[in-house]
């Protein structure tokens, strides 16, 4: 079964992502911020697919996906934010997301995107 972690501060987004997925029949773990997603990946937990939002408090999804990089090169990752800027979406695939996705997001597109990330990731 793909595994994905989901790491977002919006409680809303989040459930809402994850019954979307485990519908689809994916196992999802979610983190609400930034250090608790990492700390699950210190502790060896290892998804097919990270999705994390851009704009969380603390730790920000550019600075989860730079952190991600420096442990795991090959696990896609999935970034979400609210706001389509240009210069914030090029960063973040500079910094190693796979791809993007505009909130608010339908469920039949986020888990058409992830079948393909995870089929071009194996």
């Amino acid at each position: 079964m793909t595994a994905i972690l989901i790491i977002d501060d919006s409680l809303t987004t989040t459930m809402s992502i994850k019954s979307a997925l485990t519908l689809s029949g994916y196992d999802v773990h979610t983190a609400n911020d930034g250090a608790s997603g990492l700390a699950l990946l210190d502790k060896g937990y290892r998804p097919d697919l990270i999705i994390t939002d851009i704009n969380m408090p603390g730790m920000t999804g550019l600075e989860v996906i730079e952190k991600v990089r420096t442990k795991l090169r090959f696990i896609p990752i999935l970034a979400l934010s609210a706001e389509s800027a240009p210069g914030i979406r090029q960063e973040a695939r500079e910094l190693g997301a796979t791809g993007w996705l505009v909130k608010p997001i339908k469920p039949d597109e986020l888990v058409g995107v992830i079948k393909k990330l995870v089929l071009k990731a194996h």
